[in-house]
């Protein structure tokens, strides 16, 4: 064991390699990234995504990136793939085979069988001799100078260089699909995302006998009860029609304190804010965030098409639902 190892030089040494190793794409892009783009694009089926080793870890990778962004793919084993799982495949799919050196024997194996079944090839290698290579309708050169590993043995510059290459064919392909935000969400429904793209105010708001209301004929005191009762730190004021005339909250009891108001003979409909902010339940609750945000206000009352409170939510609400 070396004690006497600079551990950060070797840290830098190492990002250094890889850098250079991801720089080095750039150079041999080429139209083979273009035509695998295209037949990507073009692909009925899924994307299956193929490799041994440490480039089956990133194939692995490359799929759920693939997946997640509008392209949908798998990953197979190649060993797998001889044993059974070929059945996966079919000929409206395109395959993606990775190999470094692009001879490796379990991807060539199969080779035959993806041809026979005139299943597109897209291959990723360092190697554009390889058989892989010329086997490939398209062949993405990941080709590098040396491996961060002093020994020359670890995949850890190539394997960097594939995954950098995966991550330009996905991103390329989901602005060719103009693959939204939303689209995102919508495969990533457990994600902060996914609960800021999808969740509605309906969804999160207090309903039906939860959300406080009183009437413009209440007084003070009885309204600071249903406060209480509904602990939302506010409550709507309503007429006889059931029609939002204001909202009374917790600031409004504070300036309301401050002029020492008798609170049993004082109507709500004198100390309320009648000025208050609302929504519709139909907007997206990240939207209904950003206007308490922007009003600086910790509660949103929601209105029906008549102006009748159908909702109340505040700034808990949204912090429970992972909103915030």
């Amino acid at each position: 064991m070396n004690k006497e190892l600079d551990f950060l030089a070797s840290a830098k040494r190492t990002i250094l390699m890889e850098r250079d190793a991801v720089n080095d794409l750039i150079t041999h892009l080429d139209s083979n990234f273009e035509t695998a783009c295209k037949l990507a694009l073009e692909c009925k089926g899924r994307v299956i995504v193929t490799g041994m080793g440490k480039s089956g870890h990133i194939g692995n990778k490359i799929a759920a990136t693939l997946a997640s962004t509008g392209t949908p793919s798998f990953f197979v084993h190649p060993g797998e793939a001889s044993h059974g799982d070929l059945g996966m495949f079919t000929s409206d799919d395109v395959v993606i085979a990775l190999s470094n050196s692009g001879e490796t024997s379990e991807v060539l194996s199969i080779l035959p069988l993806i041809k026979r079944m005139k299943a597109p090839l897209i291959s990723i290698t360092g190697n554009p001799g390889s058989t892989l290579s010329r086997s490939a309708d398209a062949n993405l050169n990941v080709t590098i100078s040396e491996e961060a590993c002093p020994l020359g043995l670890a995949p850890t510059s190539s394997t960097t260089a594939t995954l950098v290459i995966g991550d330009a064919l996905a991103i390329a392909l989901l602005e060719a699909r103009g693959f939204s935000a939303e689209d995102f969400a919508f495969s990533h429904p457990g994600g902060s995302l996914g609960r800021r793209l999808l969740l509605k105010v309906s969804d999160i708001m207090h309903s039906g006998n939860d959300i406080p209301k009183v009437s413009d004929t209440t007084m003070l005191n009885e309204a600071l009860m249903e406060v209480t009762r509904k602990r939302l730190g506010m409550t709507t004021v309503i007429d006889a029609a059931g029609i939002l005339q204001g909202i009374f909250t917790d600031g409004d009891l504070r300036r309301t304190l401050d002029h020492e108001i008798d609170m049993k003979n004082t109507l709500i409909t004198e100390v309320m804010t009648t000025s208050c902010t609302t929504v519709n339940s139909e907007i997206l609750a990240a939207e209904a965030l950003q206007i308490m945000q922007e009003k600086q206000i910790n509660a949103l009352i929601v209105l029906d098409e008549m102006q009748r409170p159908v909702g109340a939510l505040n700034m808990h609400d949204m912090l429970k639902a992972g909103v915030i």
